[in-house]
C-alpha cells in the first residue's frame, strides 16, 4: 500500500512538471508573411472562370496557450484578377451562340480566425490550424470591357462596357507549417495554407458558376514573439 500511495505521488509530480513545462512553452505572437496565391478554375451555367495567379502578404495576431489550445486571428491580401468566358456549343443550328468575354482587375482581401495546435520540439513548433472567414473581392474599376465574338467568325468581334460589384463569400481555411527559433524572441514561419470557397461574381454580365474554388498559398514568413 505504501508503495502504491508512493507511485501515486511521483506520478502526480510528474504531471505537474509536465503542465508547468507546457505552460512555460506559450506564447503570443505576431507574423508577416508573402505568399504565393495559386487558384483553380471553375465552369458552370455555361461559364467558365479562370483566376489568376498572384503574389500576397498574410499578417497574424497567434497566441499559443498549450499544444491543443492556440487561436489566431488573420488578414490576407493579394491581386484577383479574374477573366470569364463563355463558349457557343461544338454543334449548333441555323444561329451559333456568340462568345463573350471579360477580365476584371480585382484585389482579394481576407479576414479570418483559425484554431492552431502546436508541439515545442526544441527550436522548432510544428503547428497545424483550421477555421474560417470572409472573402472580400474589390474590383478595381466600376465597369470591364466585355467583348463579344460571333461563333461563325464571319462579322468582327465588338466591345461594350458591363458593370461590376464586390464580391463577398464565406471561406474555410485550413494550414500546417512550423515555426523556427533564430533569436530568443524572432524566427522564420514556414506554412502552406489552402482556401476552399466559392467562385465570386464579379461582373454582372455573366452568370455565376456557383463552383468552389480552392487557392493553395504557400508561404515564409518572420514572427515577433511578445
Amino acid at each position: 500500500m505504501q508503495w502504491a500511495q508512493s507511485s501515486a505521488k511521483a506520478i502526480l509530480f510528474a504531471a505537474l512538471i509536465s503542465l508547468g513545462a507546457i505552460a512555460a512553452h506559450s506564447q503570443t505572437s505576431v507574423a508577416a508573411s508573402l505568399y504565393g496565391a495559386f487558384n483553380g478554375a471553375t465552369s458552370g451555367s455555361g461559364t467558365q472562370q479562370s483566376p489568376a495567379n498572384a503574389a500576397g502578404g498574410l499578417f497574424e495576431l497567434r497566441h499559443i496557450k498549450n499544444p491543443l489550445v492556440g487561436y489566431e486571428a488573420a488578414y490576407s491580401y493579394n491581386r484577383a484578377n479574374q477573366n470569364y468566358l463563355t463558349s457557343p456549343p461544338s454543334v449548333c443550328g441555323l444561329v451559333c451562340q456568340q462568345e463573350e468575354s471579360a477580365s476584371v482587375s480585382s484585389n482579394a482581401h481576407e479576414i479570418s480566425g483559425a484554431w492552431v495546435v502546436s508541439l515545442p520540439l526544441g527550436g522548432i513548433r510544428p503547428f497545424a490550424l483550421a477555421g474560417g472567414g470572409v472573402l472580400l473581392n474589390v474590383p478595381s474599376v466600376s465597369s470591364a470591357a466585355l467583348i463579344t465574338c460571333p461563333a461563325e467568325g464571319t462579322t468582327p468581334c465588338t466591345t461594350a462596357s458591363t458593370p461590376t460589384s464586390t464580391s463577398t463569400k464565406g471561406v474555410f481555411v485550413y494550414g500546417a507549417g512550423l515555426d523556427w527559433s533564430l533569436l530568443p524572441h524572432i524566427g522564420l514561419r514556414l506554412q502552406y495554407r489552402g482556401n476552399l470557397y466559392k467562385a465570386p461574381d464579379l461582373v454582372n454580365a455573366f452568370s455565376s458558376t456557383n463552383a468552389f474554388t480552392h487557392t493553395a498559398e504557400p508561404m515564409i514568413g518572420i514572427y515577433f514573439r511578445l
